[in-house]
């Protein structure tokens, strides 16, 4: 902070933001994040059960309290924060129940589910699934290669069930209450807006990873060799950024694409998803198919009413928030035995009809 003080120019509006999972948070630390205006992000993947399925420290003990006590850091010295969960086997199912944990006990607004899509073969298999063993010589260099995924990924659909459940909740009570990332994502490319994620945009190469040596990566989900653009220390930051590689890189995205996703009905919404994980073929046998596809799919189809009824409020000048009091009235002529809008195959008076 002292160096950016120093180096910050006459007008000039620095914003710091930070990611952490939360277990080393103190007082001193809450207090200085709140002194230089820091937004922190907030790794918390649900309650406890499901947290600890997979968020545990090098020893394999359980995090959980060690995060909330963390997160009690930011929220008794007002610091601004963002909660950030991952989707993967142990909670793809659970979503409507991460949700409201995130919402009523962690008292998030702003929240972020990324899935969880770990790449293997054959060779590698075994020791991603364990971990990739211990940190040392022998553990390999993870590189975006193979067609298999460990038993921690989440499964193809999962991902758009998670979100399906979790829209489901905050239709009914929390827009313009509660911000999620894909949801914000998809009412933007509803009404032709950029949005802020970049795996759902046409093109990428705007999400470069700078390391502590000066090598700059085309982007944070593509750290290895090939996608190495440079040294900042040899060659300006600019030079790179713009560089013909980058700009390839960017497009790719875009030209990339498969036939089957090409004349794909949620292609506006969806863009092939990111790169790093169109691994699989399509129905035709092409490949370069995105593995989670049929999330996508799921989750975008089934909210294309909502998505443009929030689209139609908007071009009139009125709030997208209204979509709550007609849902609610929607609700008011459900049956309690009537099937779930959910989709889940539950009843209503078993599922999301219990918030109502």
């Amino acid at each position: 902070m002292e160096l950016l003080e120093e180096l910050k120019q006459p007008g000039q509006t620095v914003l710091n933001t930070i990611q952490t999972n939360g277990t080393l948070l103190t007082d001193e630390w809450g207090a200085f994040l709140k002194e230089h205006r820091f937004l922190v992000g907030i790794s918390i993947d649900g309650p406890r059960e499901i947290h600890d399925a997979y968020r545990v420290d090098k020893g394999g003990k359980p995090t959980f309290d060690r995060v909330m006590r963390g997160l009690d850091v930011l929220r008794r010295h007002g610091v601004d924060y963002n909660i950030l969960t991952t989707v993967h086997a142990a909670n793809e199912t659970r979503g409507r129940e991460v949700y409201r944990f995130l919402r009523d006990e962690c008292g998030g607004s702003f929240l972020q589910f990324i899935p969880i899509v770990e790449r293997a073969t054959p060779e590698t298999l075994a020791a991603a699934n364990a971990g990739w063993g211990d940190r040392g010589k022998l553990r390999p260099l993870y590189v975006l290669d193979g067609s298999l995924v460990t038993e921690r990924t989440v499964s193809p659909a999962g991902y758009g069930r998670f979100h399906v459940d979790v829209f489901e909740e905050w239709v009914r009570r929390d827009i313009g209450e509660i911000y999620v990332q894909m949801f914000d994502t998809a009412l933007a490319n509803w009404v032709g807006e950029p949005g802020a994620m970049c795996v759902h945009s046409e093109t990428c190469g705007s999400q470069l990873a700078l390391e502590h040596n000066g090598d700059l990566y085309s982007c944070d989900h593509f750290v290895e060799p090939r996608f190495k653009l440079g040294n900042i220390r040899e060659l300006p930051i600019l030079d790179l950024v713009t560089s013909d590689q980058q700009r390839r890189f960017g497009q790719d995205k875009r030209e990339s694409l498969p036939a089957f996703c090409r004349s794909c009905d949620v292609r506006f919404a969806c863009h092939g998803g990111c790169p790093k994980d169109r691994f699989t073929m399509t129905p035709d046998g092409e490949p370069g198919l995105h593995y989670l596809c049929p999330s996508y799919k799921l989750f975008f189809g089934h909210i294309d009413p909502v998505m443009r009824r929030m689209r139609d409020l908007l071009a009139a000048g009125r709030a997208p928030s209204l979509v709550v009091a007609e849902t609610r009235a929607a609700d008011a002529r459900r049956g309690r035995n009537d099937a779930c809008p959910c989709a889940s195959g539950r009843k209503w008076k078993a599922c999301h009809g219990t918030a109502a």
